[in-house]
């Protein structure tokens, strides 16, 4: 790569964007969120689910059209590949410099998004993987990483709030994105060839295959409810598939040119500072703790010290903690607080908390990181795992207080907890690059940054799994809990199979837990509450363990410390 400094691209090469002596150097931070806003969108895929389960028969999902469970992996595939390509990339990030590697990560997650458009219009799934998920998610890593070494060289002074202030773009990234591809997809959107209501028009069953006889011959058809065909203005009733649009494909691409265009204009905004730049009447203030060093580790040498692996940890258990909230927050304030104040928790309420999430993602970012500056990286993080532990233990308190007592503070406390650990979530983020440029230094911290985010692509893996898994297992017990309580005759009659038949029944989702609930005898404490309390103790023992990989951090022993000069963007070299 790095004789690509005298080839073609040779002048995104760092050599060539060198400051010149007198540069504003808030110039970059808004470059840096300006990337970290595109590829923030990631966060807002869920709103991409809907319209490619049904993306063949628009108003509902065809035979031919792909399933929930095919879809949601594409943003998992890109989690994983963000912290593949930070890893790879890091080493390479601090031989070209930022520029390079920001036009780089325009034109892999612009393009991911183009190709991912190609493959929703023809109907190939595996290139929608490939585009948004390998691609895009390729681009996300580079993204990623492209500001944080040099924002961290920008900033001495203030390193907290520097990588912070670009990270919290990346938590604001859905914020801006959720409501504008809701608004994209309505506006590509194009209602299938009505047939007209389900009485009116002949339909036959082949093969679980719905067909309608039409003067043109036989057409393969979705029959829509009225809650279903009204999001696209029409009636309930027999619909031609194939004939409309959910607008996913134009919206893929309409998104992939924008993005690309923003991210290309905000890597040519990046500068790096010449050797031993300085900000004015700033001289580095001897640390009293020891636990900013002063020297530099070399990338590879990072990975053979416990402070890494420490840090590793630290990262992995708080962002898989969070995630773990993140992903059932919404269902379990509709399950468990829509339930009992029905009046309160509303519809609109729900989807007000979800942009919350975002709110405190984003703010905590910037707060915990600014916060940090001031009172260390090891009491910010200490305060998180101490304080998240507490937290999650709070939550299945309030959620079973609700349930026997329907009171206000409880929604209160519950709120406010979520509310508190998802601003720890975004700030452990937004911490870590500072975190890492006071134990190893700042010449190599953009490539063990990239190393260290392997982590988080760890953590979108185990998250999702822990809390899928153990909510199943609740769920599983509840059910065979509350079987014990109830009146075999009364199971018979309701769900017209004898109780023995109870696993069959679960599997093909005929027996639920509200359905039991209304046979249940009277005063059965309904256990909808009380599944996610496993899932909160098992993140709440996961930031225990967090808390004594911080709790044991101390400096680098100075075997580890690198002997050169700080190498900078030296013209000519």
């Amino acid at each position: 790569m790095s004789n690509a400094s005298h080839g073609a691209l040779g002048f995104l090469h760092k050599s060539h964007i060198v400051a010149e002596p007198g540069f504003n150097r808030w110039r970059v931070p808004p470059a840096s969120i300006a990337i970290h806003l595109c590829i923030g969108s990631v966060y807002a895929w869920s709103v991409f689910n809907p319209p490619l389960t049904r993306e063949l028969g628009v108003v509902a999902s065809s035979a031919d059209d792909w399933s929930l469970s095919s879809v949601v992996w594409i943003f998992s595939v890109a989690i994983v590949f963000l912290g593949l390509a930070a890893a790879f990339a890091g080493k390479w990030l601090e031989e070209v410099g930022p520029r390079m590697v920001g036009v780089v990560a325009a034109f892999l997650w612009g393009g991911g998004f183009i190709i991912g458009s190609l493959g929703i219009s023809s109907h190939q799934l595996w290139l929608v993987y490939l585009g948004y998920g390998v691609l895009g998610g390729c681009g996300l890593g580079l993204g990623y990483v492209s500001p944080v070494s040099t924002l961290i060289r920008w900033f001495p002074d203030r390193r907290g709030m520097a990588t912070g202030m670009a990270i919290m773009g990346f938590g604001g990234g859905a914020m801006i994105a959720a409501p504008v591809k809701g608004w994209l997809l309505s506006l590509y959107a194009k209602a299938p060839e009505f047939l007209g209501a389900q009485d009116a028009v002949t339909t036959v069953v082949e093969n679980g295959r719905v067909f309608a006889e039409t003067a043109a011959g036989k057409v393969e058809v979705v029959i829509a409810s009225a809650a279903q065909a009204a999001s696209f203005g029409g009636d309930a009733g027999v619909y031609v598939v194939g004939t409309g649009a959910t607008g996913a494909a134009q919206t893929f691409l309409t998104l992939g040119v924008v993005y690309f265009i923003v991210m290309i204009l905000a890597a040519f905004q990046y500068r790096v500072p010449a050797k031993d730049w300085k900000p004015e009447g700033w001289t580095p203030k001897p640390v009293a703790s020891g636990m900013v060093s002063q020297n530099n580790v070399h990338i590879d040498q990072a990975l053979k010290t416990p402070q890494f692996w420490q840090l590793w940890v630290m990262l992995c258990f708080n962002v898989t903690a969070g995630i773990g909230v993140i992903g059932v927050a919404k269902t379990m304030m509709s399950e468990i607080f829509g339930s009992v104040m029905p009046l309160v928790v509303t519809a609109a309420f729900a989807s007000t908390y979800v942009l919350m999430i975002s709110v405190f993602n984003m703010v905590g970012r910037f707060f915990w990181a600014s916060t940090s500056d001031y009172i260390g990286r090891k009491a910010t993080y200490m305060c998180f795992f101490v304080l998240g532990t507490i937290l999650y233990l709070s939550i299945p308190y309030f959620a079973s207080a609700v349930a026997t007592n329907p009171a206000m503070i409880y929604l209160i406390g519950f709120y406010a907890a979520t509310m508190i650990i998802f601003s720890m979530y975004g700030g452990g983020f937004a911490t870590i690059p500072a975190y890492l440029a006071d134990m190893f230094g700042t010449m190599h911290v953009g490539g063990i940054h990239g190393r260290l985010l392997t982590a988080w692509s760890t953590a979108g893996v185990l998250g999702p799994l822990a809390i899928t898994s153990l909510r199943q297992m609740s769920v599983t017990s509840a059910i065979q809990d509350l079987a014990t309580k109830i009146d075999p005759a009364a199971f018979a009659v309701k769900f017209g199979a004898p109780l023995v038949q109870l696993d069959q029944l679960v599997a093909a989702k005929t027996v639920t837990i509200a359905k039991l609930m209304e046979i249940a005898p009277e005063g059965t404490i309904d256990p909808t509450p009380s599944l996610y309390n496993t899932t909160m103790y098992c993140m709440a023992a996961l930031l225990v363990v967090a808390f004594f990989a911080n709790l044991l951090m101390k400096p680098v022993k100075e075997h580890h410390h690198h002997d050169e000069p700080e190498l900078q963007a030296v013209p000519g070299e």
